[in-house]
């Protein structure tokens, strides 16, 4: 039996890629004689770091997302421009790209919310499998009513995601609807122990410790109230994101976006996150049972989801992107980290669909 899969990924920033990860990783612990074949504009070195199963990068824009201004903010005129570029997709490109998948003899394409994906699989004459808590074409029809030049698209990419031959969503999921498969959320697991991860940090074992992130977008933000961090001794700041180099300024640590250490290692070491409500964020932090200060994105039709399962599920409350810049939010960082820690019983989502792709 053929052991590869082609995987079609949105570059919109990295939670996709977390999440494709994190389902790749699932597969081939139940699997190992798969490999994967990666088409995606994320940076090669994401999955180097995050993957266990053998994989071959192709750099391929699979994807247009919305553009952003900066890690909260979107920039729709430009969104708008890549749309029209990008669809309808080109059917030379899908093509070329079905050839490719046929010549490497991929069983099947993977698609975590790339279009171009299920058309190449449809071409390619193999199942496609549409991995999803939403699609283009639902984030795109909630700017319609101040745009109507979305209408075009998000009827366009609805019928592209309808023509997925497997449909699964994972919780939590924005728009429910019919499918194959409901999977609990699906996080990157842990590899080292939190006590080393804090040895290794420089961090006392019983210290309260406080992981702030923009989910890998570089944001103006966060370095605003950095200041203030060292002045709250009480507790240690880990702060991943655009950083040239590790530095530590007394319980504060500032760690590049690519550093030695695992993201999801991060989190199950603190105690609580602080950042942008991120799909992967949301469910790494959910599986490690800690509370999120999350900061939503206004305008991303997402950010109610999540902001109803982080208050629901795991504990937290929203910090206005003002509150994040100035530092106001430290005066609630008390009541964050008073929530008590959950334990969780129930699987992880990428276990659920490994089981799910590998008996369908």
């Amino acid at each position: 039996m053929n052991r590869s899969i082609a995987y079609f990924i949105s570059p919109h920033g990295f939670g996709h890629a977390a999440r494709a990860a994190a389902t790749m990783n699932a597969l081939a612990a139940q699997d190992p004689a798969l490999h994967f074949e990666i088409f995606t504009r994320v940076p090669r070195w994401f999955f180097a770091d995050s993957l266990r199963a053998p994989f071959t990068y192709h750099s391929c824009l699979t994807d247009v997302g919305l553009a952003q201004a900066d890690a909260l903010n979107e920039n729709i005129p430009q969104t708008l421009k890549r749309l029209r570029e990008f669809f309808p997709l080109d059917q030379s490109l899908i093509s070329n790209l079905a050839q490719r998948v046929t010549r490497l003899k991929c069983r099947a394409v993977i698609c975590d919310i790339a279009p171009l994906g299920i058309a190449v699989a449809r071409a390619a004459n193999v199942p496609s499998i549409l991995i999803e808590n939403f699609t283009w074409d639902w984030i795109y029809a909630g700017y319609t009513r101040d745009d109507a030049r979305f209408q075009k698209f998000v009827a366009y990419l609805r019928g592209v995601f309808r023509a997925a031959d497997y449909h699964i969503q994972t919780e939590p999921v924005c728009a429910p609807r019919a499918c194959d498969r409901v999977a609990c959320p699906v996080a990157r697991e842990p590899r080292t122990s939190a006590r080393e991860i804090r040895a290794q940090l420089g961090i006392p074992a019983r210290a309260r410790v406080v992981l702030i992130t923009m989910g890998g977008t570089p944001s103006a933000q966060e370095h605003a109230s950095l200041v203030r961090l060292t002045q709250m001794a009480r507790a240690h700041f880990v702060v991943p994101g655009n950083h040239r180099r590790a530095e530590k300024r007394d319980n504060l640590l500032l760690l590049p976006q690519r550093s030695a250490f695992y993201h999801p290692d991060l989190v199950h070491a603190s105690d609580a996150v602080i950042g942008k409500a991120g799909y992967s964020t949301v469910a790494e932090a959910y599986r490690a049972g800690i509370p999120f200060g999350y900061i939503a994105r206004a305008k991303f039709r997402e950010a109610k989801t999540l902001a109803r399962f982080i208050e629901s599920e795991m504990g937290g409350f929203e910090i206005s992107a003002a509150a994040f810049e100035s530092g106001h939010w430290l005066a609630r960082l008390d009541d964050l980290l008073a929530m008590p820690r959950r334990a969780r019983r129930d699987p992880n989502g990428a276990t659920q669909i490994a089981e799910f792709i590998l008996t369908a």
